[in-house]
């Protein structure tokens, strides 16, 4: 039996906001979701040219507002999507939650860790679920690589290494998604570690199934009057014995949103990159090196399953996004009959989330004590 579309609000992503057009084209694609409130601004008239905009039924001037209304009413939301910067996602997120109002956050969880932990209590209270859009895990590739390293076709993983490398940040930073990046009160206490850093962490961990250790890291803010880092060096040692390195950074001319994974155990290693996202890499020991593609020979059931079209079209970004919100889905249709979220979600949660704030804290707590071992 079909069932309704989720009714969905947002928090922030205005008419003009990049990641809220993006998150509004994800929650589209696979028709489970009708977008009808917002709160999309911190300025009540610019929230309602935003709503006017995009034909939404209902606008708000804040989201206190919002989840007061939308808990109230008989149709009102069943979910929201919180793309604001950094230090709005606890409050907005608490509001909803303690209404019943399910949550899908974009990364990181918060901009401080009493915030993170203010939020964690309110998740653990509330019978709402809480999802944390860490995008990246939602491609085909990456999926399989998942499945692969689980296997044990890589065997006793040794080195896991991770990059992500943009540009935009190299001159001034003026522009709006840049300022708010490099505002401690905003953003938090770390930069280019809490924006993409983050991401790339994320997915080291989603992938190889590791825990980790311990860090070292070198924070670098090259950015003039910049306070947060914009480049960062992190050695980790990850618990069973691997090790591995992660770097990003927002001042590498030449590269766009160049983010690698690289795996490598005892019997083989795993390849994969952003840019190019349907095909992995796989090289079996002593064996030719292997291209495996989206929805191609050779799939695991986690490619197929997050792939929509044959392979060899090109599915990317917007619809790995859309494959979180599809996940999110199964898991409030099954919230809504009273049934235990589907066993094989794979969207990153409130741990997730969690585990995110730690590291950030790790590496600034690191690199002020000239890269030092820490432990998150």
């Amino acid at each position: 039996m079909a069932q309704a579309p989720i009714r969905l609000g947002m928090v922030g992503g205005g008419s003009d906001a990049f990641i809220g057009g993006v998150h509004r084209m994800a929650a589209r694609l696979d028709g489970h979701y009708t977008l009808l409130a917002g709160a999309l601004s911190s300025t009540p008239a610019k929230a309602q040219a935003s709503a006017d905009a995009l034909g939404l039924a209902r606008s708000y001037g804040s989201f206190h507002e919002m989840a007061e209304a939308e808990g109230a009413r008989d149709d009102g939301i069943e979910a929201v999507s919180i793309v604001t910067p950094n230090h709005v996602h606890a409050d907005a997120a608490i509001a909803f939650l303690e209404r019943g109002i399910h949550v899908i956050c974009d990364k990181p969880l918060t901009s401080t860790m009493e915030d993170a932990q203010r939020l964690s209590d309110a998740v653990r209270a509330s019978d709402a679920l809480f999802m944390l859009t860490h995008n990246y895990t939602g491609y085909p590739m990456i999926r399989q690589a998942k499945e692969m390293v689980a296997a044990g076709d890589l065997g006793h993983l040794r080195l896991v290494n991770v990059e992500y490398a943009q540009d935009w940040m190299t001159g001034p930073a003026d522009s709006k998604q840049a300022e708010w990046r490099i505002d401690p009160a905003r953003s938090g206490a770390g930069g280019a570690i809490g924006d993409i850093g983050t991401h790339a962490y994320n997915l080291a961990c989603f992938v190889s199934g590791l825990t980790l250790d311990r860090l070292a890291a070198d924070l670098d803010a090259f950015g003039s009057g910049r306070t947060l880092d914009d480049n960062a060096h992190v050695m980790l040692r990850w618990k069973g014995g691997a090790k591995g390195m992660l770097w990003c950074s927002q001042v590498a001319p030449g590269n766009e949103n160049t983010l690698r994974l690289r795996i490598y155990g005892d019997k083989g290693g795993l390849e994969w990159s952003q840019e190019d996202p349907n095909v992995l890499w796989f090289t079996p020991l002593n064996e030719p090196k292997r291209m495996l593609t989206r929805n191609g020979a050779g799939a695991t059931g986690g490619n197929t399953n997050a792939s929509r079209i044959p392979g060899g079209h090109p599915e990317g970004y917007l619809e790995a996004f859309a494959t979180l919100y599809s996940d999110t889905a199964r898991a409030i249709h099954a919230h809504r009959s009273g049934a235990p979220a589907p066993s094989d979600l794979l969207v990153p949660t409130l741990d997730d989330g969690l585990d995110g704030m730690r590291f950030i804290a790790a590496c600034v707590a690191s690199s002020d004590r000239d890269s030092a071992w820490v432990t998150p």
